[in-house]
């Protein structure tokens, strides 16, 4: 998204009409500068009504992210995080790994607008309109190896549950190993990558995508059951509300599991699991399948598959999970991505 771009969005979040003179003398620029970034903003995503007369308006308000804002909502725990709120990057991920290798500390948060290159796990492409949703990356620092921060993508599910049900939801569940869902519906996915030397210390570079309010364009994008906020909580969230919750519970779960790991948490996660004791398919790489009994995650946050053979531990990889009812494999969609 261009800078000028970005400052007409801006001017059209409240959802008035402004008329193309007013935005153009607003930003000292010609009118056609304006009309060219109306179509940059319909070609992101959005609805922009143009009426004769009286100017452009968008289909409904969208709050933009403000690190003021945001900071506030933080209260006492402002000050231990570094935001970059950016109006469109590649991959909160990528620029947050960046600034990770030039020494960024510990809860070091980029969140943006818009990704034109957002991804989730294994390559796989993440959808998110301007304004419907929350796409941010939070670093945390580990004094130990990534071999020791098995469950870690588990406990980050835990706190985005905390979060969202801090925002009014209820019900929120959690499938492994990277999902939450509410309703059976995906509500948001995350994408965690890891630097670092074997024994540590290690860098982590937390990707969270949650859906504030979706569209039906967007639900056709998406290409699995999803819902967002909005459904969730019974109305839409101001986003930097949500992303100052969400901070908050990270904040307190990852200092946790920074001493003592998933095991404190693994009580939660099992109450919170979408397919626990019920029968489920796993496609493994190869064409290979496993069957058997989801009986949730073990203190390493591999998930308990029981067998015929007895219980089986799988770790995160190329797995999808099939949920199996009545001898017929329902697919659901890979767990392991960011939406």
């Amino acid at each position: 998204m261009r800078p000028l771009t970005a400052h007409v969005l801006k001017l059209l979040a409240d959802a008035e009409f402004h008329s193309g003179e007013g935005l153009a003398d607003a930003l000292e620029i010609s009118r056609g500068s304006i009309w060219h970034a109306i179509r940059e903003l319909e070609a992101l995503g959005l609805d922009v009504y143009k009426v004769p007369g009286r100017g452009y308006r968008l289909s409904q308000p969208v709050s933009l992210l403000d690190a003021a804002q945001v900071e506030h909502y933080l209260g006492v725990l402002a000050p231990r995080f570094a935001l970059e709120l950016c109006t469109s990057v590649d991959s909160t991920n990528s620029r947050l790994l960046a600034r990770a290798a030039q020494g960024a500390g510990a809860a070091t948060v980029v969140a943006a607008e818009w990704q034109s290159g957002g991804r989730g796990r294994l390559g796989r492409a993440w959808h998110s309109a301007i304004g419907g949703g929350l796409v941010f990356s939070l670093l945390w620092r580990f004094g130990r190896g990534a071999g020791a921060l098995a469950g870690l993508s588990l406990a980050t599910g835990v706190a985005v549950a905390r979060g969202v049900e801090a925002l009014g939801a209820s019900g929120i569940e959690l499938k492994w190993p990277n999902d939450v869902l509410w309703g059976g519906r995906k509500l948001a996915g995350i994408l965690i990558e890891l630097q670092g030397d074997a024994l540590g210390p290690t860098v982590a570079v937390i990707g969270i995508g949650i859906n504030v309010r979706l569209s039906a364009a967007d639900h056709g994008r998406i290409g699995q059951p999803a819902t967002d906020l909005a459904a969730a909580c019974g109305a839409v969230p101001d986003r930097n509300v949500a992303l100052a919750r969400l901070l908050t519970e990270l904040h307190r779960t990852l200092d946790a599991f920074g001493e003592n790991g998933f095991v404190p948490l693994r009580t939660e996660w099992q109450r919170r699991h979408a397919h626990q004791d019920r029968r489920v398919t796993l496609s493994l790489p190869g064409g290979v399948t496993a069957s058997g009994y989801a009986r949730g995650a073990g203190e390493d946050g591999s998930l308990l598959l029981e067998t015929r053979a007895g219980i089986q531990r799988y770790h995160s990889g190329e797995i999808s999970l099939r949920s199996a009812s009545d001898g017929k494999s329902k697919a659901i969609q890979a767990a392991d991505e960011r939406r």
